[in-house]
């Protein structure tokens, strides 16, 4: 039928060329000016266009796409097109023109791959090497004479390492890296980006490539983005995607076969699952791996079409195959608005690593995950028993000695796990490692033996768990604003250690070299009081802004000496050294402890390092005498083990001929016991006993080969430290010294929670002044409940609610994103959790059920008690295995439920309950002296234990609203200024919080004297440059609006650029003067210079 298309007919009819011969030739003046001069040379142009590998290559993707696109099967080996390739093409494209087949998507994930760095380096460095090339052949041609050409004189590497070196240093792909914390690190790794050299620009992008697209499900987030212009350009692997060998991202599936599921993983990506339909992860499945349902919800291309199970070819492999590490972090995520959750995802990233950390007590179970995969932590590489801990190290003794035919196999059952403490990150926060495992504790494979920033016992822990109160307090929370209880401020709950590092060059100028010193001009003595000889601060020295921490001198021009200075020569003989003070000093609003201090020298024999390399080479020494005595004893164990009961043939004194033991001596155990090996001559001992002798023999010289080892290696070390360092053109020394301060949550810190929920501390507060629970405890934070309901995160209540029930009954939560705790569940455990509050907050007599304090009880709650108090599901269909938290058999007799084979546990605990509800109910009908209270109907309803729902649930919501405490989570509270009970219950619960690293400390900024722009001798802008706040157009209007003229005139001459008028000024105020009449500001004479550059004529003068 394309024969029969009506272009193929009007392209013959319209072609002017009858043979091959003259449609070479045609082809040859398209492609080149002019005939061609024979028919070959037109031949050969058209292979070396269209066919010649040299020319261009398609590449294995290339041929991959167009083999797919095109259903052909073209080898992989063929990376040209082929004149197949091109008829299918015309074929192709005469179809859409006729309206059949499909034009693609190019925004598919089918038709966008993912360039990984490898392939970013090796197309740098292709690049490279064709230099490379360029550069030989050219050489190659100024030298003719082939004797005389080196390979040296040709080849220079140096083409091909600054390629890779500007890649390295300039890309706009090559990123510093973020590590804030764990999860940010992790997060930089498994970033996708459509920027930079060969991708999209911010500009240019429109909304079709940032939009979601269907084929993003489970290879890239939807939710984890950059808010602002990088939205949806800037993106997240997610948790399961892997990018394979063609660069095209995969999501695994689980295959379905004749309508059952199994568990083998399948790899798809974008384009093969265009053709497969797949279930959701959370459709329900029968033990056997049947579909429960007749029907199935399943996605097909961009559609979700209802199933039966026989149709459907693959199920997803988990709930939180869509999201990324940081979404899939967030507990009920699937109750928060995407926006808010984007927020949640960016936020979590920004927290920065506490002093005490605190695991959630509501999490996904991702959390040991990420801490582990994020390198945070420490792992044990192989099981053993630890023998030995420090804050610094861990040594397993792993206990898999080789067998003895391998000598000194002792040495390798020792693993060594060396833990990095207080390390500066790119974000000056700390990375610190705590060892979590005690002497003697044995360990398996993969446990977690040390914590580090963020974790805690080997979970991924951000910020803290806080008691929380949902309530507006005092205005202090208006507009996002959150008050904190001081008690967060006094337990350092939220306190973070951040190290600065300091930066001191010293330069070569023309004037002469700048010196590190002591001697410093014009500085009091107790200036100099923490600086050592050498004029450097001493490690351990608490600083604040201003103090000295390293001394230097600059030489000043050489200028005319005044009369005086020439007498002082003249008597002391030596010209007073003119130099000014340029040390390094601390920044404004720093303080802190030096932690360490790093020097470099471009000369070897610097006396600055003297101490340095003293200091470096005794503790290279040191550990190469450790290594040496732990080779020396597993030797000599070995020994003694081979010499029991064997007979001496030699064994001479070190350097003598005199025997240590006589020959024919039969060794016994404590003979053995007593040799001293050291004072032994080795390379000569013998035993009469062959074997042992050659075994001996093995064992020392392994042992000496493994000293010379450790002996070669240090000095290799030690040659390094003498090694000059690379510094930057012109710079001499660089001195850094690292300023470490611990950081208490202040007021203007940002803080989050991990659903959006971000805000500014506004106030902190006496704890006795915040609201507390009837039982007294005072709440830790007050966010505003107006922060919920327009936001639509409504993920932070359940949180809180499933926080307080963890709080009470002592357990954490784990509730994975997408098939987390229902809220029926939510609402069970809150009302258990109340049982037990009630209990300890009334200091009742009745007894708790026992088991309400026994996490094991906790799995027997969580099948069963929901059954019992939620009450909520209405159609209980009595199966035993239900999920949690349905209800069986409303309104049925314990008689009848039991019928449901409760477990013997259950029973007694189902008792427990009643009794304990009971004995409350009794106690506190005494205690309020009504006995026809409003308990007494539900007690009388449980004594019968007539009907289970009615009859117990009524009890628990009597009870714990008797105690001020409501079964949806409220409490009445109490205000802590006036002791008055508030007018509303107030939601209370448990809510994770972080602190994010936009600290207060790093923003606060003010200026007195400071640098002044060239051009318009106004203040420079921001706080690095020490600049000035800007009085803008609009804060002009206001001081207009007000009618301060004077005030204005100040701010827009005198206080900014008018440059005789603000020295003049200081002038008056010095003196005690009048202030002088401001004068011309210097930005007016620049918009002057301005139009007179466009040649305007325009000068300023009296009115005449």
């Amino acid at each position: 039928s394309r024969g029969e298309s009506p272009l193929i007919k009007n392209t013959i009819k319209k072609d002017p060329t009858e043979n091959e011969e003259e449609a070479l030739n045609a082809i040859y003046s398209l492609l080149r000016p002019g005939e061609a001069p024979n028919i070959e040379t037109a031949r050969e142009a058209l292979e070396r266009v269209f066919f010649n590998p040299k020319r261009y290559d398609l590449g294995r993707v290339g041929r991959y796409k167009i083999n797919q696109r095109l259903g052909v099967d073209v080898p992989k080996s063929e990376t040209v097109l082929t004149k197949d390739d091109f008829v299918t093409i015309i074929g192709n494209l005469i179809e859409l023109n006729e309206g059949r087949g499909f034009t693609d998507d190019i925004d598919h994930l089918g038709n966008r791959r993912v360039r990984t760095v490898g392939e970013l380096i090796a197309n740098q460095f292709s690049v490279g090497l064709s230099r490379m090339a360029r550069l030989v052949k050219e050489r190659m041609s100024i030298n003719t004479d082939p004797e005389k050409i080196n390979i040296d004189d040709l080849v220079n590497a140096r083409t091909v390492s600054a390629v890779i070196q500007a890649f390295f240093g300039s890309s706009q792909l090559s990123q510093f890296m973020d590590q804030t914390n764990p999860l940010a690190e992790m997060t930089h790794k498994r970033r996708l980006s459509a920027l930079g050299p060969g991708g999209l620009t911010r500009e240019r992008a429109g909304f079709e490539v940032r939009d979601v697209h269907y084929s993003h499900y489970g290879r890239m987030c939807p939710i984890e983005t950059p808010e602002g212009p990088n939205i949806g350009l800037i993106t997240s692997l997610t948790t399961y995607s892997r990018i394979n060998d063609l660069g095209f991202v995969e999501t695994p599936y689980r295959q379905v076969k004749k309508g059952k599921v199994t568990n083998q993983i399948e790899w798809l990506s974008a384009n093969e699952e265009e053709e497969v339909r797949i279930a959701q992860a959370n459709a329900p499945l029968d033990e056997k791996g049947n579909f429960r349902n007749e029907y199935v919800l399943c996605r097909e291309r961009g559609d979700f079409p209802l199933l039966r199970p026989e149709d459907i070819d693959y199920m997803d492999v988990a709930p939180d195959q869509l999201v990324s590490v940081a979404a899939a972090l967030i507990p009920f995520l699937e109750h928060d608005d995407a926006n808010r959750a984007l927020m949640g995802s960016n936020m979590q990233r920004q927290a920065v690593p506490l002093l005490y950390t605190d695991a959630p007590l509501v999490g996904t179970g991702l959390e040991a995950k990420v801490a582990s995969d994020s390198g945070a932590v420490i792992t044990a590489r192989r099981g053993g028993t630890v023998v030995h801990v420090t804050a610094d190290e861990i040594i397993v003794d792993t206990g898999s000695a080789l067998s003895g035919d391998q000598p000194l196999a002792k040495l390798a059952q020792f693993d060594r796990y060396r833990l990095r403490k207080y390390w500066r990150t790119n974000q000056d926060t700390a990375i610190n490692q705590r060892p979590l495992v005690k002497i003697g504790e044995d360990v398996q494979p993969g446990d977690i033996i040390a914590d580090g920033p963020s974790t805690d016992a080997g979970e991924l822990a951000l910020g803290r768990n806080v008691l929380v109160a949902f309530m507006p307090w005092y205005g202090s929370n208006f507009e996002d604003a959150i008050v904190i209880s001081e008690k967060l401020v006094k337990d350092d709950v939220f306190t973070s250690i951040h190290i600065q590092e300091l930066e001191l060059h010293v330069r070569d100028t023309k004037r002469g070299m700048e010196e590190i010193t002591r001697e410093i001009p014009n500085v009091a003595e107790e200036s100099l009081v923490d600086l050592d000889e050498r004029g450097i601060v001493r490690v351990g020295a608490r600083v604040k802004s201003g103090d000295i921490l390293v001394g230097k001198i600059t030489p000043k021009g050489e200028t005319e000496l005044s009369p005086e200075e020439k007498l002082l020569t003249a008597i002391f003989g030596e010209k007073a050294k003119d130099v000014k003070d340029s040390s390094l000093r601390v920044p404004p609003g720093m303080t802190g402890t030096i932690i360490d201090v790093k020097i470099f020298s471009r000369r070897i024999d610097d006396p600055l390092l003297e101490k340095e390399h003293g200091v470096k080479i005794g503790d290279l020494r040191s550990m190469e005498r450790e290594e040496i005595q732990r080779i020396q004893d597993a030797r000599d164990d070995e020994l003694r083990e081979i010499l029991q009961r064997q007979t001496i043939a030699l064994m001479l004194k070190k350097g003598t001929v005199e025997p240590v033991l006589d020959e024919g001596t039969k060794l016994s155990k404590d003979a053995i016991d007593e040799i001293n090996f050291k004072k032994v001559d080795l390379s000569t001992f013998k035993v009469q006993n062959k074997d042992a002798s050659e075994r001996i023999r093995r064992v020392v010289d392994e042992a000496d080969r493994r000293i010379q080892r450790v002996k070669e290696k240090t000095e290799e070390q030690i040659d390094k430290v003498f090694q000059p360092d690379e510094l930057p053109p012109g710079v001499v020394q660089l001195v850094k010294v690292y300023v470490a301060e611990k950081r208490k949550i202040s007021v203007g810190d940002k803080m989050a929670g991990r659903h959006g929920n971000k805000g500014i501390i506004a106030r902190i507060v006496p704890e006795e002044e915040m609201p507390f629970l009837p039982d007294g405890t005072p709440v830790e934070i007050v966010l505003n409940p107006l922060g919920v309901p327009s936001r639509m995160n409504v993920g932070q209540i359940l949180e809180t609610h499933l926080g307080w029930a963890g709080r009470v009954l002592g357990f954490e939560a784990k509730t994975p994103v997408f098939q987390g705790a229902t809220e029926n569940e939510v609402g069970a455990l809150l009302k258990l959790a109340g049982l037990k509050w009630v209990d300890e907050a009334l200091k009742l007599n009745a007894e708790s059920p026992t088991g309400l304090d026994d996490i094991e009880m906790m799995t027997e709650i969580a099948g069963r008690l929901p059954v019992v108090m939620a009450g909520a599901d209405e159609n209980g269909d009595g199966n035993g295995d239900d999920p949690v938290g349905h209800t069986h058999g409303i309104g049925q007799s314990l008689d009848a439920y039991l019928g449901i084979k409760l477990s013997k546990t259950q029973e007694k605990f189902f008792d427990k309950v009643v009794d304990f509800l009971l004995e409350a109910a009794e106690e506190i009908c005494e205690r309020t002296d009504q006995k026809m209270s409003e308990l007494f109907p539900a007690t009388q309803k449980l004594k019968g234990r007539s009907t289970i729902k009615s009859g117990l649930d009524d009890a628990v919501v009597e009870l714990l609203e008797y105690a001020e405490i409501f079964p949806n989570g409220k409490i009445w509270l109490r205000d802590g200024r006036s002791g008055r009970r508030f007018d509303f219950p107030v939601t209370v619960g448990a809510i994770y919080m972080l602190k994010l690293s936009h600290l207060v400390d790093d923003k606060i900024h003010a200026r007195s004297i400071g640098p002044y722009s060239l051009v318009t001798q106004q203040p420079l802008a921001g706080k690095a440059q020490f600049g000035g706040q800007r009085f803008g157009e609009m804060e002009v209007w206001a001081l207009e609006a007000y009618g301060a003229a004077h005030t204005l005139q100040e701010i827009l001459t005198v206080k900014s650029d008018d440059v005789q008028g603000r020295s003049k000024v200081y002038e008056a105020i010095v003196k005690g003067d009048n202030l002088p009449k401001p004068g011309i500001p210097e930005s007016f004479n620049v918009l002057v210079k301005e139009l007179q550059a466009l040649g305007l004529s325009v000068t300023l003068g009296e009115e005449e």
